[in-house]
């Protein structure tokens, strides 16, 4: 422990244990709050690392990117200056769904991460397995290493993502370990279990890589990225950078075949795993037993960097054996004399039932233990860095003695994520989709920064910077607005264009704003036809367009609410008796005594609880009000 003695006179803050995804935002988010952090990791080398698919980003997962970075966290910042190709995914649908999703060069995504860490004032870094908890009065008080060194702190955020006595899977071949022939965490778990955290088992895989310098690129589909190149970061208006692409094969009869021929070989099939798999992203073998009328499915092929020819099958995911693997692969177009690489594996790992958390994501019991990321319960980069973003503000802001940071699911998407992990738990590795956000018309990707960035600039996050350009975009769009509250008569100029698009024309004068709201009609031909509208850059442009189409249905949004913040606003007493409530069903009684949520609203969302139950303890809170009124008086 020669090493440790130059920690020894030391005192940190705070200590975050893993450095992936969720470790790297919840690190430096506690050091840029100005608390003393230490990171502990396994692996240095593993810091950022993407075991699995190379890109950030996607349907739901690019609001969250999005949203990290408004507050100024790092994950977009770092994905835009690592990327090799970007689109805008769902732009045939509505502004809501749209998603930024970004292939990366993951080598240097680790290395931009990496460097961003080392160099943050007050953040040290080491690597060292941490095994467990010291506590005082049931406060968290240090952490323990393997070596018997421990690390006093007054809070740890645990982000230990698939490493809690992980276990690859290929075929009939075990082996303990972590992602992509790492290290595992052996005795975390105990750690955890030691202190009263119930912990859950589950399952995720990855596919095979092949060697690009073998596939046959004509026979596949290509897939470029977006001109002009968007980007993540708000910071951001665009990027200039030549794009990599990626191309789209297809499974076919032959591929299921050999799939269905040799299921019984798949640990998920064999019984070899018992752990529960992730619902939105199956194996292939899963694909297949449970889509068994579809003829074929989509397959991505994406370079993993530019410094190297290896590339990932995405939609591929499997444990099957090595034979197995090569023989399907061989069976798609692109890829009959593909070589294999790395196999692909399905990985098991422990994780905790993230109901014993509160909404600030610390455990209920143990004060000053905060969670982020897979361990968690959840899967994905994007979901993890949301997760240590927001875990690493409220362990700072529990050290400093200060309000927590909160986000409601009418918010923001973390809000939406950190409420269903912590109120409603899951059985499966969650994944973060639109349809899982009542209010997603109004926590659109595109105004992230408007919902977000003000409401973290008293955390010190927010750069001058950030603000500044904030306040630009909201001023500019508030004069657009303005402007287009204007009347405008309907001339030979308007009846003209208006016909054009199969618009009718107004009789009388008619607002340039309602205008707008029209099919086919946008800001920019708008400003053709009247020289009062000035030109607005893109973003500011979207915001206005958006503002307008989408006006009654925002309406609505904002409607439902406030009706939902009434119910968020009747807190729930701590100390409250919930098995004594009459009226209440049984399971309901249960579940509100184990999770304790914080108000009216949160109870509302617990599984197992009635809208009939929440009307029940609806009038047991005011008749407690009124009690206590009259104690007063």
């Amino acid at each position: 422990m020669a090493h440790m003695e130059q920690f020894r006179e030391k005192q940190f803050d705070i200590i975050v244990i893993g450095a992936g995804h969720a470790g790297c935002e919840a690190a430096l988010a506690c050091a840029r709050m100005g608390l003393e952090t230490l990171l502990l990791t396994l692996n240095l080398d593993s810091i950022g690392m993407m075991p699995c698919n190379p890109a950030i980003g996607g349907t739901g997962k690019g609001h969250l990117v999005r949203e990290i970075d408004a507050m100024g966290g790092e994950m977009g910042l770092a994905a835009d200056d690592t990327l090799i190709q970007i689109r805008m995914l769902n732009t045939g649908k509505g502004p809501a769904v749209h998603s930024l999703r970004a292939q990366m060069d993951k080598r240097r995504y680790h290395e931009r991460m990496k460097r961003t860490l080392e160099e943050c004032p007050g953040l040290t870094i080491l690597q060292n397995e941490a095994v467990g908890f010291e506590t005082n009065n049931g406060k968290i008080s240090g952490v323990r290493t393997a070596e018997g060194f421990v690390f006093p702190c007054h809070a740890a955020v645990l982000a230990s993502g698939v490493y809690l006595k992980s276990r690859i899977l290929i075929g009939d071949f075990a082996k303990n370990s972590g992602p992509a022939g790492l290290g595992r965490a052996e005795t975390m778990s105990e750690g955890l279990a030691d202190l009263g955290i119930p912990l859950q088992r589950f399952k995720t895989g990855t596919p095979a890589r092949v060697d690009g310098l073998s596939l046959d690129y004509d026979e596949m589909e290509r897939q470029d990225g977006d001109e002009p190149m968007p980007a993540f970061s708000f910071l951001h208006p665009s990027i200039q950078r030549e794009q990599t692409p990626c191309y789209l094969t297809y499974t076919n009869e032959e591929t299921h075949r050999i799939i269905l021929d040799n299921l019984h070989r798949s640990p998920m099939y064999s019984g070899k795993i018992h752990a529960t798999g992730t619902r939105y992203c199956p194996s292939i073998e899963d694909k297949i037993v449970k889509f068994a009328d579809k003829e074929r499915h989509q397959i991505f092929i994406e370079p993993e960097g530019r410094t190297t020819h290896e590339m990932y099958v995405q939609g591929m995911s499997t444990s099957l054996p090595a034979d197995v693997q090569i023989k399907m692969l061989h069976t798609m177009a692109g890829l009959r004399r593909c070589r294999v690489m790395r196999l692909g594996y399905a990985i098991e790992y422990d994780c905790i039932d993230p109901t014993v958390l509160d909404l600030h994501f610390m455990c209920k019991e143990i004060p000053g233990l905060f969670m982020a990321g897979q361990v968690n319960g959840s899967s994905g980069y994007e979901e993890a860095a949301a997760q240590g973003f927001y875990a690493g503000v409220n362990a700072a802001l529990y050290v400093k003695q200060e309000e927590p940071f909160f986000l409601g699911r009418d918010e923001a998407y973390i809000g939406v994520l950190v409420d269903d992990l912590s109120t409603k738990g899951t059985p499966e590795p969650y994944r973060m989709m639109t349809s899982r956000c009542e209010y997603r018309l109004l926590l659109r990707q595109d105004n992230a920064d408007i919902r977000l960035t003000e409401k973290s600039r008293r955390l010190g996050l927010v750069t001058e910077e950030r603000y500044r350009r904030l306040l630009e975009k909201e001023e500019a769009v508030e004069r657009a607005l303005h402007t287009l509250e204007a009347y405008a008569a309907p001339d030979e100029a308007l009846k003209s264009f208006l016909l054009s698009i199969g618009e009718t024309v107004p009789k009388t004068g008619i607002r340039l704003y309602d205008l707008l709201k029209r099919p086919g009609v946008t800001y920019t031909a708008l400003s053709a036809l009247y020289d009062r509208l000035a030109p607005l850059t893109d973003e500011v442009r979207e915001q206005v367009e958006i503002q307008a189409q989408y006006d009654g249905y925002i309406r609505i949004q904002k409607e439902q609410v406030e009706r939902q913040k009434r119910m968020e606003k009747l807190t729930i007493p701590k100390e409250i008796d919930y098995l004594g409530i009459h009226g209440l069903r049984l399971e309901a009684r249960q579940k509100l005594q184990k999770q304790r949520p914080m108000n009216l609203g949160q109870a509302s969302r617990i599984s197992g609880v009635s809208p009939a139950d929440v009307s029940v303890l609806l009038i047991y809170l005011k008749k407690l009000e009124s009690a206590q009124g009259e104690r007063k008086e």
